[in-house]
């Protein structure tokens, strides 16, 4: 049995519906939260293999059903490893009990591999709202920002919201097609941009929608990515 899910909830409504996988390939930031929690909702049975763009999580995933623990991007060799390792320890079980494993190893690496090279951005964000969790849809969101320590973004119906990410994961998360990070503390969706004005040293200054009480700056370095970008 085989199947594929991107939330939290989603993960725990498969495995209550569907016999319990040999092997979970599971990538620790999901769109409703941490996988973590899962294991908070549900016992999981099978063997998990996690795979995160951090390496601060590798403690925490060898408490609950870890056999290996990947960072991205992930390298074919370091599947195939954690791959054989679930191998022996499927053949140590089926040894110990009289079965026989059916798993052609060569072929499970080779599809997990095509599967994690096809890049997979941030569908939604989790944040808080009036003491409770919502979840909103990357493409309702205009822009995010920096401001003071904070990062924030501003939805096209202008609501703001506090984003728990740094702008450097914020750009791993992003489809680059729809956002443009035009400085060090602002990441734009192409929809959000009104007007374009010339700015002294090279720059670009943007009249975004919603509007922002911070200035919109193009880096000079980013003006010639950020013109090519706006003319796709």
């Amino acid at each position: 049995m085989a199947g594929v899910t991107d939330s939290i909830v989603a993960t725990v409504e498969w495995l209550e519906n569907n016999p319990a996988p040999d092997l979970i390939l599971m990538d620790i930031e999901l769109s409703d939260g941490q996988s973590f929690e899962i294991f908070n909702r549900i016992k999981v049975t099978s063997a998990v293999v996690f795979t995160t763009s951090y390496d601060e999580y590798a403690l925490k995933a060898f408490k609950v059903n870890s056999i290996d623990y990947l960072l991205k991007p992930v390298q074919k060799e370091d599947l195939e490893a954690a791959l054989q390792k679930y191998h022996q320890l499927k053949d140590h079980y089926a040894a110990a009990t009289n079965a026989t494993p059916a798993v052609n190893m060569d072929n499970l690496a080779r599809e997990l591999f095509m599967k994690l090279q096809q890049k997979e951005f941030r569908k939604r964000f989790p944040v808080k709202n009036a003491q409770k969790l919502v979840s909103i849809e990357v493409e309702d969101i205009a822009y995010f920002f920096s401001d003071g320590r904070l990062n924030f973004f501003k939805t096209f119906d202008n609501k703001k919201f506090v984003v728990d990410y740094t702008m450097d994961e914020l750009e791993e998360m992003l489809n680059p097609e729809r956002y443009f990070r035009i400085s060090r503390s602002f990441y734009i969706s192409v929809t959000s941009v009104a007007q374009i004005h010339e700015y002294f040293g090279n720059r670009l200054m943007l009249q975004l929608k919603p509007e922002v009480d911070k200035e919109a700056i193009v880096s000079r370095e980013k003006v010639a990515d950020f013109k090519k970008w706006m003319g796709k």
